[in-house]
């Protein structure tokens, strides 16, 4: 059986879909990225799914789901390389990819994770200070 390979880089994972996902392949591919969240601690998955030509429904469940299992493991997942033909099949069965921000490459999706995970830091220092009963900022 093939696996796809997830791979470690920088703060961040990448899967590299490069064969046809049938069921067996997804459902090992959940448990694989399941693991590497847990063992590597990342906060970042990056799907590239630039070799994939055609997406059906099955596959567009999929993403949906390894994203949903990952935000479960406090980890974002942005989905690079969609090719219009697939972004318009995927419109046109009603998937809309809940909780998965798309980029053009993986470069720029590595980009959006780090932004991202700056503005979480930025927020979680607001909530340090706490705040006074008018709103203002309370510092120690």
């Amino acid at each position: 059986m093939d696996r796809v390979p997830v791979l470690k880089i920088g703060d961040f994972l990448l899967v590299s879909i490069q064969v046809d996902m049938e069921d067996q392949i997804a459902i090992q591919l959940q448990e694989d990225l399941s693991d590497r969240i847990v063992t590597t601690g990342v906060h970042g998955v990056i799907i590239d799914i630039t070799a994939l030509d055609i997406v059906d429904s099955f596959v567009g469940r999929m993403l949906s789901t390894i994203a949903a299992i990952s935000k479960v493991l406090d980890a974002e997942t942005v989905v690079v390389g969609m090719r219009p033909a697939v972004a318009i099949t995927l419109v046109e069965l009603g998937l809309s990819l809940n909780g998965i921000r798309t980029a053009l490459n993986v470069e720029r999706g590595m980009e959006l994770l780090a932004r991202a995970r700056e503005e979480e830091f930025l927020d979680l220092g607001d909530d340090e200070e706490g705040s006074a009963e008018d709103g203002t900022a309370v510092t120690s």
